[in-house]
């Protein structure tokens, strides 16, 4: 399927309020009025039912009702909390349409493209079924997803991930997989079909960022439950204060209880919550980062724990070979010979850089029946048999363990130069023919540069960093300590991972790693979080749930810190949002008995001009408040690396007292506006 992501380019229009955009969420706003939806909110749909009383009493007191105040008035009130039910709405809607506006993209690009089998049929796109084969060569469209089998190739990945460089993608390794819609620029290459018919990563695209479809996170959940809380305790609040204006003769209207009730429970972050939500996940996907659940956003906020693999992430990742060491008596052509046999079925860049290093064509050796050994994380060697020869190349303990199994000596000129090797963040590979020592091959890497300055600012979060790697424990710290990262996991296998990952939950840690290889599926799946690269294998972006399009292993921290912003625009919009309610007080309580007990008058500290004014003015500001925190609440809350207890000390003096003031002066201004009037 031809997929021209445009909606994920880099240079994508970010724009909140999009005309388009604007429309579709308008027309939202009033299809959202349905008591059916409306009940999912359990705050908003008590002010949907005291809009609809306010309806009911301003036709009464159109047709003679008595005692209710003016029909004007009354009508008044109820378009204010109508407005402030479609703001509410709106702020949903706009925040649902930005991701509908993207499904809606992805979905007018697919097209059915030509797949070539192998055995020369031609079929379309939307025939093939998992485990069917097809071909791609120079120009050619890949179908669908798939994992190369055979061949390598340099293919054109813009359409998902919006970059314009060209990657290469090969068989074998955890750089196989490919998505349909990118283009093959060069070579050909045999794909297995890794996806059922509708389960290609597009289609799963246009689900994961489809917003209506979003499910509730259980920190959306739990805030939900405590403000249909507050609501349940307002309405108590406002019945009980029935009998006591009647006890101090002091008639209250019903638009009266009603606009006290709207204005003390907190109709902003009831209004805004989902919203919120929602752009967290759109935050995401602008990170080019596809995000199966909002959940797994939400939880990289909490994240204590980060998991790091060494080599792509913390280094360069490109290790080349920098050195051969034969040992002692060891011809050095003869050392050469071994170590590019050895490295013939290795895949892996660093298996290439040797035989570039020894300058030898591996085409010059004519073998009869060689077997090649390929690594495995188990063995940690790779190697070939041929005739009565059996080279191995691996982990110095690996070949030790191997060598002394035989009943051979491991020398110790090899031991020193492993440990100088490693010494200097070096990785040494120790080669060996028949179980004999040959030498060693040092394999070097570079930290990347200001990666020491990231993990700092994960520090800051409160979150400890640690290092997987392959490596042996020497080397691995000399990286450890370069790098600044707080632990390291070395001569790492899957199962030390799990391992790891289920030590750190059980002290009641949450943990996020990243991965590409099949062998990191079992880790990505335990994860709290687990980040698969887009050009990783397959299994690794099933176990995960979260995929990488740009396929940068330090994407992690930039994830972590979008969850963090999500938490915190929600803790900081529900904290301005209940200290509002102090300045709404001071506007309508001395409002409703100050006929009654002028004493009360004291406590109309903004010099209201008059009651009707005043209700007026606490909902009208409790209406435009809400749009007027859209925005806020679409792209988050500015985050800083600062701390916890630093991060909620700076946001209540922000939003905890900006909460207090901002509505004294906002209602005194419409008061001023309303007072003319009335």
């Amino acid at each position: 399927m031809v997929q021209k992501i445009n909606i994920m380019s880099k240079s994508k229009n970010t724009s909140l309020f999009q005309p388009e955009l604007m429309n579709e969420a308008f027309k939202q706003s009033f299809v959202k009025l349905n008591p059916k939806i409306m009940f999912h909110n359990p705050v908003m749909f008590t002010v949907w039912v005291g809009t609809l009383v306010m309806l009911f009493v301003s036709f009464s007191t159109l047709f003679g009702v008595e005692g209710q105040g003016s029909f004007v008035y009354n009508f008044t009130v109820f378009i204010i909390l109508f407005l402030t039910l479609l703001f509410a709405n709106f702020a949903e809607a706009i925040a649902e349409a930005r991701g509908k506006a993207q499904a809606d993209s992805l979905r007018k690009t697919r097209e059915e493209t030509p797949a070539k089998l192998e055995n020369g049929k031609t079929i379309s796109s939307s025939q093939l079924k998992k485990g069917d084969v097809f071909l791609c060569e120079a120009g050619d469209t890949i179908p669908t997803d798939g994992e190369i089998i055979e061949g390598l190739a340099t293919i054109d990945e813009s359409a998902i991930t919006g970059e314009s460089a060209p990657v290469i993608r090969e068989a074998g390794g955890d750089k196989s997989s490919v998505t349909g819609g990118t283009k093959v620029l060069s070579d050909k290459i045999k794909v297995v079909v890794t996806t059922q018919p509708g389960e290609s990563f597009l289609d799963k695209m246009i689900a994961l960022v489809e917003g209506a479809s979003r499910q509730k996170t259980p920190n959306e959940i739990a805030l939900t439950i405590l403000l249909a809380g507050f609501t349940l305790v307002f309405i108590i609040v406002c019945i009980t204060l029935k009998p006591f204006a009647d006890y101090a003769n002091a008639p209250i209207t019903i638009a009266a209880f009603i606009s006290l009730f709207v204005c003390l429970i907190p109709t902003t972050i009831g209004g805004l919550l989902s919203a919120i939500g929602i752009a967290g996940m759109d935050r995401a996907l602008r990170a080019n980062v596809i995000t199966k659940s909002g959940k797994a956003v939400e939880t990289a906020g909490d994240i204590d724990v980060l998991l790091l693999d060494k080599t792509g992430t913390i280094t360069i990742g490109n290790r080349k070979a920098t050195k051969f060491y034969p040992t002692t008596g060891v011809d050095e052509k003869h050392f050469l010979k071994a170590v590019v046999l050895s490295s013939m079925a290795d895949e892996t860049p660093e298996g290439k850089s040797i035989i570039e290093l020894a300058g030898v064509n591996p085409l010059n050796y004519k073998l009869e029946n060689p077997r090649y050994i390929k690594f495995t994380a188990e063995t940690r060697s790779s190697g070939i048999d041929f005739e009565n020869i059996r080279i191995r190349k691996g982990a110095s303990d690996a070949i030790k363990n191997l060598v002394e199994k035989a009943g051979n000596h491991f020398p110790k000129e090899v031991a020193d130069w492993v440990t100088q090797i490693s010494s200097n963040g070096g990785t040494p590979l120790v080669v060996s023919e028949n179980e004999n020592v040959l030498g060693v091959v040092e394999l070097q890497d570079i930290i990347k540069p200001g990666i020491q300055e990231r993990f700092e600012r994960l520090r800051k979060m409160g979150i400890k960093t640690v290092m997987v790697t392959g490596d042996n424990p020497m080397t691995a710290k000399y990286i450890a300590e370069k790098a600044g990262v707080d632990d390291f996991i070395a001569e790492a296998r899957p199962e030390d991972k799990m391992e790891y990952i289920k030590k750190e939950q059980a002290d009641g840690r949450l943990v996020a790693m990243m991965g590409d290889g099949t062998n990191d599926a079992p880790a990505l799946a335990q994860a709290n979080v687990g980040v698969a690269m887009n050009s990783g294998t397959q299994a690794a972006k099933e176990a995960g749930n979260m995929v990488d399009l740009d396929n940068d292993p330090t994407k992690l921290i930039e994830i972590v810190e979008i969850g963090k912003q999500l938490l915190m625009t929600r803790g900081t919009l529900t904290t301005f949002s209940i200290a509002n309610d102090v300045a709404k007080y001071f506007a309508i309580i001395p409002a409703l008995f100050i006929a009654a007990i002028p004493a009360l008058n004291e406590l109309n500290i903004m010099n209201l001009h008059s009651p009707e004014s005043a209700i007026l003015s606490a909902v009208i500001f409790n209406a435009i408040i809400i749009p007027l925190l859209i925005p806020l609440a679409l792209k988050g809350v500015a985050y800083k690396p600062i701390g916890a207890s630093a991060l909620l000390r700076r946001n209540l003096f922000i939003y905890g007292l900006g909460g207090i003031i901002v509505p004294f002066i906002g209602i005194k201004l419409i008061d001023i506006v309303v007072s003319i009037f009335i």
